[in-house]
């Protein structure tokens, strides 16, 4: 039995991950002054999500407007340092379950990063460090750097976001990256800064951190997100045999109050030394703000809920399960409230 005390300070902060901050050139006018003077400022559409504040959504950021900010770039500090208590007393200090704390009766930086979002013109990028124990959790969590040469485990050891990427002003916004991107599947975030409980749930803790591949979102209207991913994998810096993951989510607010998730997974081929076992996995989250009264002193109150369902099938395994291939599927959901 363990208890932690989490000291998550998020000291400086930028624009959300939604948020769409390039902007178009503008090309040269041959028009007279006058009629530049008359003629109507083009439409631009509304920037996603925008209409409202979502800064109570379990996984997301807080910050509603940005510190760091300047024409080109938007910075980001977060540093997370917590002391985690075991009743057991374990002599090497070393706490298990738990994907988010590794160290107890102790006081240690968990996580220090620093970066922030790139913005000029219609071209993007996001940069975030990984200092502290998270430099060494994440690598040892993921198995596929034992496949060849080189080592990738150390040299994405101190990233956790790394990409680049395209803004096109179609509808909302269309936005192509290729890099280290966070996922969403699970709900909670892996910044615990963003989280309303410092340690996430079974469901969250067995789904990905981070994704490795290509990402398209794409923003038909200010209240819906729909994106494609192609990975390497499930959480795994390379590609464990020789099929991508494939996967996708779709978000959707109709209000300020109200937030649906749905993340999908499949065809991925994530098992290292076994080309024909094959995974899927679907997430799907309500999160709804059901109390918002900014002047009392219960200010906020919100409930969210979240099921997942996954299987592996092939490779000695099945869905349902026979005498030579055991059974192997996975289903949780998971309840908060917070006041």
């Amino acid at each position: 039995m363990a208890s932690n005390l989490g000291i998550r300070t998020l000291v400086l902060a930028g624009v959300g991950a939604c948020g769409l901050q390039a902007q178009s050139p503008a090309g040269p006018s041959l028009a007279p002054v006058s009629a530049q003077a008359s003629a109507p400022a083009p439409a631009k559409a509304t920037e996603p999500f925008a209409f409202g504040d979502f800064s109570w959504l379990n996984g997301g950021g807080r910050q509603k407007e940005a510190v760091l900010d300047s024409k080109y770039f938007t910075g980001e500090f977060r540093a997370d340092v917590n002391y985690v208590y075991d009743f057991n007393h374990p002599l090497d200090h070393t706490l298990v379950g738990s994907s988010e704390l590794g160290r107890t009766n102790e006081v240690h930086v968990q996580q220090l990063g620093i970066g922030g979002d790139f913005h000029w013109e219609n071209v993007r990028g996001r940069l975030m460090t990984q200092f502290g124990l998270y430099s060494t959790m994440t690598p040892r969590n993921d198995a596929s750097p034992t496949k060849g040469q080189w080592q990738t485990d150390n040299a994405y050891r101190y990233v956790s976001e790394a990409y680049g990427g395209y803004h096109w002003d179609v509808m909302n916004g269309v936005n192509l990256d290729a890099g280290i991107f966070m996922s969403y599947v699970g709900l909670f975030s892996y910044y615990n800064f963003d989280n309303w409980a410092y340690q996430p749930s079974y469901v969250s803790s067995n789904t990905p951190w981070f994704f490795n591949g290509l990402r398209l979102q794409v923003f038909p209207s200010d209240k819906l997100k729909l994106e494609v991913w192609v990975t390497n994998g499930w959480q795994s810096y390379n590609m464990f045999n020789n099929t991508p993951g494939i996967g996708g989510n779709i978000t959707w607010s109709p209000n300020s109050s109200v937030r649906i998730v749905s993340n999908d997974y499949f065809l991925g081929a994530d098992t290292l030394g076994n080309q024909k076992r094959t995974r899927r996995h679907t997430d799907n989250s309500l999160e709804v703000k059901y109390w918002d009264q900014p002047d009392h002193f219960l200010s906020k109150m919100a409930v969210t809920i979240t099921g997942d369902l996954g299987d592996e099938q092939g490779g000695g395994v099945s869905r349902s399960g026979t005498a030579t291939e055991p059974k192997q599927y996975f289903a949780g959901w998971m309840v908060y409230n917070r006041f």
